[in-house]
């Protein structure tokens, strides 16, 4: 095993653990968020409203900025030092606040038409259309936060310091989590749940920011706000020109996600439906693609300010192997387990049994698309790196109109599982046109040896799948799933026989991965004896 493979696992295993346990919070959330509201009016208005603020952040902020910023930064840092790097991300964040802070003005001035054209079939119900309105105007300004904290992100990133910047969306679920449960115990009325939990957005947004600036300021950065709005800075116009094909190359998962919506707001309950499925898949997306591709853009970013193609082709193929290796075996068990998963997690007070059926539907179409999602992540930021974003935003609009097309021929006939299945196709899509424009323009992947290193990880995890089948099954018939302890048991049993399964059958293939995290654990509690 390389040291280059050592560190990637080291790093990605430090950010897997934080986001781990934001992923975790998160279900958490979501949990009360499912108990409260369920899939009602609500639940939809609320979701709906959401989505605006969050899909402008993916686009603007924490998926633009990063693929657009921190190559920037990394190459100021190398070339002229850590105050002139400092100076660039003061710049960036004072020309954001204007600029995001402008879109928010915008989108609070023309909130009904916005959720007209996202949700305009929510005029059917009488007050939900002006619920999401109310709901959109309070969580807007969450937009110039998430900003703030992506470039703060950014900049830690860029300098191998990755802790505060993986826990920074644990505190976001922290502090939303502290709200639903202050709302559940004042048992307010649905409708201020629903208020509150916009108001608890925001607050989760400053927290988000706030984590940062601690390790930040300990690194040397001082905020700066008399010079922050120099536009000519040759850093500031480096960053826009790539942000601004950025915004389009990073869009496809969201903007298939918003475009689901405008579809699925004409099934009552499709919105949340899709929302809680999509939401429980974020978690292995979350804790292995985002971790893998956190560290993989600043090594794109070391390569490219060295000119090292060879490199690139590296980092590529060991990112792709460590998703494969951690996302193939997550298809299989959220496939074979999605139910009673979805069952244990939001099957309490208003989310009942039709809506676990409804949601574990979706989730088994939007999985397809699992290890694609992933990938996408790890290959899209060598684009920005070499400044080819051009190729990145072909297979994003690609994987937009592959999405589209399919949800306006199938969703009148099959409903809202097809709108989670076109959201898988459009990521395969995706991942399909990047994997290959990168061996064309940016290096030469070894296709063979990575076809080699998915064929072995997929029968290692086909044999976890019919063991945790199996497992799962007999305890369904002796134990049933009536009660959350005996969920518990039928839930977490299989997938604890799995891991170890899973285990097993990579050692018994020699799976190097699988020596990376051993070997971390190993020194870990060797360190803690010591």
């Amino acid at each position: 095993m390389s040291a280059a493979q050592r560190k990637l696992g080291a790093a990605a295993g430090l950010i897997s653990i934080a986001t781990m346990l934001s992923r975790l919070l998160g279900l958490i959330r979501e949990q009360l968020f499912a108990a409260l509201l369920g899939a009602s009016t609500l639940a939809d208005a609320f979701i709906a409203a959401f989505r605006i603020p969050n899909l402008l952040r993916d686009l603007f902020a924490e998926g633009a900025l990063s693929a657009a910023f921190v190559p920037a930064f990394k190459a100021s840092l190398k070339k002229d030092g850590a105050p002139a790097a400092y100076r660039l991300g003061n710049l960036v964040a004072g020309n954001l606040m204007v600029i995001i802070g402008a879109i928010v003005l915008g989108a609070l001035l023309f909130t009904p038409h916005i959720v007209g054209l996202l949700a305009g079939d929510y005029a059917n119900v009488p007050g939900k259309v002006d619920i999401t309105i109310t709901l959109t105007r309070i969580m807007l300004p969450f937009l110039i936060l998430v900003s703030l904290a992506a470039v703060a992100m950014g900049m830690l990133n860029a300098q191998d310091r990755y802790g505060a910047p993986a826990l920074a969306p644990a505190m976001f679920n922290v502090v939303t989590i502290i709200v639903g449960v202050g709302l559940h115990a004042a048992g307010m009325d649905p409708y201020w749940v629903a208020v509150g939990w916009s108001i608890g957005t925001l607050l989760g947004g400053l927290a988000q920011l706030g984590i940062q600036l601690p390790p930040l300021w300990r690194a040397g950065w001082r905020p700066s706000v008399g010079t922050d709005l120099r536009l000519r800075d040759p850093g500031v116009r480096r960053v826009a020109l790539v942000m601004a094909p950025a915004i389009v190359g990073v869009a496809a998962v969201q903007v298939n996600v918003f475009v689901n919506t405008a579809f699925a707001a004409s099934e009552p309950g499709a919105v949340s439906w899709l929302n809680y499925a999509f939401r429980f898949l974020q978690l292995p997306i979350g804790v292995f693609g985002v971790a893998i591709a956190t560290v993989s853009t600043t090594r794109y970013a070391d390569a490219a300010a060295d000119d090292d193609r060879p490199a690139m082709g590296t980092h590529l193929v060991e990112g792709l192997r460590m998703v494969m290796f951690l996302c193939v075996p997550a298809t299989v068990g959220l496939i074979v387990l999605g139910e009673p998963i979805i069952r244990l997690i939001y099957q309490h007070g208003r989310f009942g049994l039709h809506d676990t059926g409804a949601t574990t539907s979706a989730l088994h179409y939007y999985v397809v698309g699992l290890v694609a999602y992933a990938a996408v992540k790890v290959i899209a930021p060598a684009f920005y790196a070499m400044n080819l974003a051009r190729i990145a935003v072909v297979a994003s609009v690609t994987a937009v109109i592959g999405n589209v097309v399919a949800n306006s021929i199938f969703h009148p006939i099959y409903g809202f599982r097809v709108l989670a299945a076109g959201t898988a196709l459009a990521a395969l899509l995706n991942c399909g046109v990047l994997y290959v424009m990168f061996n064309q323009r940016i290096a030469k992947v070894a296709h063979g040896a990575l076809l080699a290193y998915l064929v072995r990880i997929g029968f290692a995890a086909a044999v976890m799948g019919g063991v945790v089948w199996g497992v799962h099954v007999g305890l369904d018939r002796t134990v049933g799933h009536v009660g959350t302890m005996r969920r518990l048991i039928e839930t977490l049993t299989p997938a604890v026989v799995g891991a170890i399964v899973y285990g097993v059958m990579c050692a018994v293939l020699r799976i190097e991965e699988l020596g990376q995290f051993t070997d971390r654990l190993v020194r870990k509690l060797r360190r803690r004896k010591t």
